[in-house]
């Protein structure tokens, strides 16, 4: 009887350890439901996205001769250039360099601070306020002087205050230029008065010019029609008028400024926000005296070019639809759905064609991490690489260890 209890006792065992066994194997199985053929690999695929009704080369505007040397235009939005002549060429600026000197001035000043004039500011030459040596006046004033009659004394003694010296602001806006892209500019002085050293390119201008646009307070300024101000120390009135006939002749001009010197000629740059869209364009030597409004010519074969041709379109968003990626050896049975964490916005001639590359792999090994990148996706026009994104994984996925599946094991037949 005792012989009989002992083989049943070992018959149990036996048992309890087969089907630990099959059980295990079940959930490795369960759990690695992947073929391990398909790590390592990845899937491509690509399609073109169709603007609508593809136009004949008649049907595309095309760019009248402009008088400029140096030109171009740049969707704002996105830094995409639409139309360029020369853009990437060295060339003084003349006073759209003034610009930048706004930008620094409302980044690092105090609109309330009160600027001393000193006689080196006082010196410059026409356009000017008519500053004199030792007079005082509100920061935020100077900067109506700066953009609407170009004043380069107003110029001067907005640099001393902020940059402690000419020299030291040019620091300040060499500074900004590189942190912004403008790679091939160099600021001298913050007038644009010639000088060998003080250049830039139509391109560089434009992204300025695009970044600017995006602060209220620039806007603010350089759309003012006309401003009222007075010195501190005496109280003299000054009344300074917006010289940017831009503005008010073309419907959906933001500005932005004027310029002219002997070296750089007649220049502008200017903006349009219309049909939702968002244009900068920059024309650098454009004749001399007396072809005055040559640069005004220019700016508007430039915009009509952007506004007539070019369309909206969504190349790529949020809901962009990627196939889901089964996950090997993870804990959890659901895959990972991918996802771009940007969006793409174009604008785009209705002949232009924009293939959406993307490169995902077949599976994934766990772990996998939340946010983890998983693929690419590329977007070319014209055959030419525009943008890259990163695809990444939606959700975490945990690896599995035979500990864990032990752990199941036991919850599911011994109810731990």
């Amino acid at each position: 009887m005792i012989r009989i209890i002992k083989h049943r006792k070992r018959l149990w065992l036996y048992t309890v350890l087969i089907a630990f066994f099959l059980c295990g194997m079940n959930a490795i199985g369960r759990f690695s439901h992947l073929s391990k053929d398909t790590k390592n690999t990845f899937v491509s695929f690509s399609f073109l996205e169709k603007n609508g009704i593809a136009q004949t080369d008649a049907d595309v505007q095309s760019m009248p001769e402009l008088n400029a040397k140096y030109a171009v235009l740049m969707d704002a939005s996105n830094r995409r250039i639409l139309f360029e002549k020369n853009a990437n060429d060295k060339a003084a600026m003349a006073s759209t360099t003034k610009i930048m000197t706004l930008i620094i001035a409302l980044e690092n000043g105090k609109l309330d601070d009160t600027v001393l004039v000193s006689s080196y500011a006082a010196s410059m030459p026409k356009v000017h306020l008519g500053m004199k040596k030792g007079e005082q006046y509100r920061l935020g004033d100077l900067l109506y002087s700066l953009m609407l009659e170009s004043h380069n004394d107003s110029a001067v003694a907005i640099a001393e205050h902020i940059g402690g010296s000419v020299e030291g602001f040019a620091d300040l806006m060499n500074q900004k230029a590189t942190e912004l892209g403008a790679t091939h500019t160099h600021f001298v002085t913050p007038n644009g008065l010639d000088n060998k050293q003080h250049y830039s390119t139509a391109y560089d201008m434009a992204l300025i010019t695009s970044y600017a646009i995006e602060n209220p307070d620039f806007l603010k300024i350089i759309q003012k029609p006309d401003y009222v101000f007075h010195e501190q120390t005496t109280g003299r009135n000054l009344h300074v008028y917006n010289k940017d006939r831009f503005l008010t002749s073309y419907n959906g001009a933001i500005g932005v400024k004027t310029g002219f010197t002997g070296n750089a000629g007649y220049c502008f740059v200017g903006a349009v926000e219309r049909d939702g869209k968002k244009l900068v364009s920059v024309v650098l030597a454009c004749g001399w005296p007396p072809r005055k409004n040559a640069k005004w010519e220019d700016t508007r074969h430039l915009m009509d070019y952007g506004l007539k041709n070019y369309k909206n379109k969504e190349i790529v968003n949020h809901n962009f639809e990627f196939p889901a990626i089964p996950v090997n050896d993870s804990v959890k049975n659901t895959p990972v759905q991918p996802y771009v964490k940007d969006e793409i916005h174009l604008l785009l001639r209705d002949d232009e064609k924009v293939h959406v590359d993307v490169k995902l792999p077949k599976s994934l090994e766990a772990p996998v991490k939340r946010n983890q990148r998983i693929g690419d996706l590329k977007v070319t026009i014209d055959g030419v690489l525009y943008k890259e994104l990163a695809i990444y994984a939606d959700c975490e996925h945990k690896r599995i260890t035979y500990p864990y599946i032990l752990k199941q094991i036991m919850k599911r037949f011994l109810f731990v």
